[in-house]
């Protein structure tokens, strides 16, 4: 049988995916520093509420409160023995809530990085973080994930790492880096080293892309460089809503529901079929996203001058594959 994503994606020109984890929780009293993947257990209404407002607000895929949910990351509060659980049960109230919706809703497992390096440069190897991401692609399989949604990575061994444990999952994946340095990810691939790596898989992905990064012009240049590549499978854009700044004693987002609404048509107009937000995208976002998506009519695909004017300068000259250039930016922040 056809999963479900591939199943709305042979209907739809374009998906809305959801919008930020974090800051929402942090909104809904999450301490910094806690890890939200507890919240699963613990407050399980906050997760209900986060997915049910993402889904109200028009997303078609929406992403379970499991980001930080491998084995890796949950030891740095002894919760490593809890992997299994805790993605179960973040997946089990996303298919709750999406069963609920009244039309077909994707629940796609999170999964983000070990936070580990790997050799020679560190210590981890592929043996172990597949293992590692194995264990939670079983834990969300078992709640009902539909897809598994590998995001934030930076280096191509942990891209690789992830893809084989989805396989050995037997879970349709979709898969992000986190472009945020001059263009590049933080171990240095470019957008055309990720649309390469992609076909080189014996498991490709369903879909491959970006997220967070630096905001929603950066995502963007880096989404064009994909699509101009040649990108054979289709494209996700999940940007930031703007840049963060400090405010009142918490980060807040610069960027406006009109502004994400702007970046949601270009990426559309761009060739994008799979659209979202991430670090400050809240509801508000997601419905200006939706209502502009199905109401200003599909335009030719946007040059770099047409989002630079739209969403503001780059932050960098170059998007990093030593073309492209761009107006400039002086870079205020990163991912929050």
């Amino acid at each position: 049988m056809m999963d479900r994503l591939s199943q709305l994606l042979s209907t739809r020109d374009w998906l809305m995916a959801d919008g930020a984890t974090g800051t929402n929780l942090f909104n809904m009293g999450l301490s910094s520093g806690e890890p939200p993947e507890l919240w699963n257990v613990d407050q399980p209404d906050n997760i209900r509420t986060l997915y049910r407002a993402a889904v109200d607000a028009g997303s078609d895929i929406f992403l379970t409160n499991t980001f930080g949910g491998n084995a890796a990351r949950l030891k740095l509060h002894n919760a490593q023995s809890r992997v299994r659980e805790l993605n179960r049960v973040g997946a089990a109230l996303g298919r709750e809530i999406a069963d609920a919706s009244g039309r077909s809703v994707v629940v796609a497992g999170s999964v983000g990085p070990t936070g580990e390096i790997f050799e020679p440069m560190g210590t981890m190897t592929h043996a172990v973080a597949v293992e590692i991401f194995h264990e939670q692609a079983e834990g969300l399989k078992e709640g009902g994930a539909d897809v598994l949604w590998i995001e934030t990575i930076s280096a191509p061994e942990e891209y690789r790492a992830a893809a084989e444990a989805a396989k050995l999952a037997n879970m349709p994946w979709c898969g992000t880096m986190s472009f945020d340095t001059a263009g590049r990810t933080m171990m240095g691939v470019t957008s055309s080293a990720l649309a390469d790596l992609v076909e080189t898989l014996p498991n490709p992905p369903l879909a491959f892309g970006a997220n967070c990064g630096v905001g929603a012009s950066d995502l963007m240049r880096t989404v064009m460089g994909f699509i101009t590549h040649g990108a054979a499978r289709p494209v996700i854009a999940k940007g930031n809503a703007g840049i963060p700044k400090y405010h009142d004693g918490h980060i807040h987002y610069d960027g406006t529901p009109e502004l994400m609404a702007e970046y949601a048509v270009l990426a559309r107009d761009a060739g994008v079929r799979i659209i979202g937000g991430c670090c400050g995208t809240m509801p508000e976002h997601l419905r200006a996203m939706r209502a502009a998506l199905e109401s200003r009519p599909k335009g030719e695909r946007p040059t770099l001058e047409d989002i630079a004017g739209k969403l503001g300068g780059f932050s960098s000259a170059s998007d990093g594959t030593g073309g492209d250039e761009g107006p400039k930016r002086e870079r205020r922040g990163r991912r929050g």
